[in-house]
């Protein structure tokens, strides 16, 4: 396939509907840049007149280089004119470069939801297109429930379409709006579709309750239409709407496809990804296609030496296409070449002997309980000590926490947590006693105390994410020999994230044991000296 096909994100007014998200105008300009950036063609940026949000962000938008910025609203309400209806007016007076306009297309819901004539529904969508495309220059029209209204009544679908079609809409949009159509319904119904109106003029809106939707949008390609609409990351109510992310890809790379974002563009792909997450203070998905951090992740022995003699054998594309990168991961399954391929992914050479001892000691630790495939600072730390690499940056001699639960001041109930730390650094000693909202807030605020005087470079660094998982006791043993596993993912004021992994049956002091790594490796790649 090499023609044309439009590109329609819908991140900010749709992916806005995710439980727990809510866009700033900031947000909003900084999250249309960078789709701008990548190439993508329509940017659905709100609802104009549906909350002050929106109104500031339409009000001054930001400057675009190539997309057009759409507004999104509903055609006219029954009984009123298009030029005299009050929902229908700050769309088409915004200063966005089109309209896209959401109605009916489904007779269940006009005849018990609008509960008006049929025959006003299609008028409705006519006149309101007809004065979108007149006052905009560019209208588009959503066709809600489009799947489920054709399989219920085809005629009446049609009629919907064809009107919008009929009125200047430049893209019919049939939605797949709750997500529950399959793949070879929606290849079939589009198929029938285009038979009324051009491909060249239909776009598909696919939600992923059945976990279908980027499926759903790759069926309707093949089927003749060329607008595909998605969020990045699937953001969207419910279960989420088409994955931008996935689908850009799978189009360009997968299909062939012109959609307006060339390969040089696509490398970009991975840090949008990572933009919205951290736009909205949210951990990334691990495990989703392309973009992922284990997308192109290899643990078991097997499949690594296979990827180092070639990396299709477990690899769909070149991870760096989209901006992304293998990833070895060790583990109590890795074998040699695990080991092997993740020290030369971070720059570490160890003669045989030396390897040898670092995999039985990996199996050590993991048979203790560490676990390295979602610890790759630790790891790399544990390698770079077997060469003498990492100076002992500092000694923490003791710590104690105190958690205390008692009323405030105003009789309301509070848990408060105080650490003291004695630490040595460069022969001297140094106690601090700090609070937290827990006991490893109190013990990083603590600690950080007491070293910033001599390392100044941990100022910057982040604690972003803590777990903490029991670990199963032993087979023979009493239930009360289970131990701690906890994880701490921490950031720099550049970006950088590494994660370090603490053992122990002492929960306080597995969290020690991985804020120690954080620190050690913030301070070991700052090129910080030892004590």
């Amino acid at each position: 396939m090499s023609d044309r096909l439009y590109l329609f994100d819908t991140t900010l007014r749709d992916g806005a509907q995710t439980q727990g998200v809510d866009f700033s105008v900031a947000d909003k300009e900084a999250i249309a840049s960078a789709l701008d950036m990548i190439g993508i063609d329509y940017i659905e940026g709100g609802w104009p007149g549906a909350n002050p949000t929106d109104d500031a962000f339409f009000q001054k938008p930001p400057r675009l280089a190539s997309a057009t910025l759409v507004a999104f609203g509903m055609t006219r309400r029954p009984g009123r004119s298009a030029e005299n209806d009050p929902g229908l007016a700050p769309i088409l007076s915004s200063k966005a470069g089109a309209a896209c306009l959401v109605g009916k297309s489904w007779d269940f819901h006009v005849d018990v939801a609008l509960e008006i004539e049929r025959e006003e529904n299609v008028a409705m969508i006519r006149d309101s297109i007809a004065l979108a495309k007149e006052r905009k220059g560019l209208a588009m029209y959503d066709a809600e429930h489009f799947f489920d209204g054709f399989k219920a009544n085809k005629a009446f679908a049609l009629d919907c379409v064809t009107a919008a079609y009929e009125a200047g809409a430049r893209w019919i949009v049939l939605c797949d709006t709750n997500g529950g159509t399959l793949p070879d319904e929606i290849e079939r119904i589009v198929a029938e579709v285009t038979a009324h109106v051009p491909g060249s003029h239909l776009g598909i809106h696919a939600h992923n309750d059945t976990e279908n939707a980027v499926a759903n949008s790759l069926a309707a390609v093949r089927a003749g239409v060329r607008q595909v609409q998605g969020t990045i990351n699937g953001l969207g109510e419910r279960c989420g709407n088409a994955n931008i992310m996935a689908l850009i890809p799978s189009l360009v790379l997968k299909m062939g496809m012109d959609c307006g974002v060339s390969k040089d563009r696509l490398k970009d792909l991975t840090g949008l990804s990572r933009l919205l997450d951290e736009r909205l203070n949210r951990q990334p998905n691990r495990h989703q296609a392309y973009v992922g951090d284990a997308a192109f992740a290899h643990k078991g022995g097997l499949h690594v030496s296979a990827v180092a003699k070639d990396p299709r054998t477990y690899e769909h594309i070149d991870p760096a296409l989209v901006g992304n990168r293998r990833h070895i991961v060790v583990s109590d399954q890795a074998g040699r070449s695990n080991v092997v391929a993740m020290l030369n992914e971070i720059g570490v050479e160890l003669e045989e002997p030396a390897l040898r001892r670092l995999l039985e000691r990996v199996k050590e630790q993991e048979f203790k309980g560490y676990a390295y495939d979602g610890a790759e600072a630790s790891f790399e730390l544990l390698a770079r000590r077997t060469l003498g690499e990492v100076p002992d940056y500092f000694d923490l001699i003791r710590f104690r926490v105190i958690d205390e639960r008692r009323r405030n001041a105003i009789g309301n109930l509070v848990t408060e947590s105080e650490a003291t730390v004695m630490v040595e650094v460069a022969g001297e000693q140094a106690m601090r006693v700090a609070n937290g909202n827990g006991p490893v807030n109190a013990l990083d605020t603590a600690l950080r105390d007491a070293l910033k005087g001599r390392y100044p470079d941990l100022e910057a660094m982040h604690l972003i994410d803590y777990k903490v998982r029991i670990m199963p006791p032993a087979a023979d043993g009493t239930g009360t020999d289970a131990v701690t596993r906890v994880t701490i993912e921490s950031r720099d004021e550049a970006g950088a994230r590494w994660t370090t992994v603490g053992v122990s049956a002492n929960i306080i002091d597995a969290s020690v044991m991985a804020l120690y790594d954080a620190y050690a490796y913030r301070l070991f790649r700052a090129g910080a000296r030892g004590a």
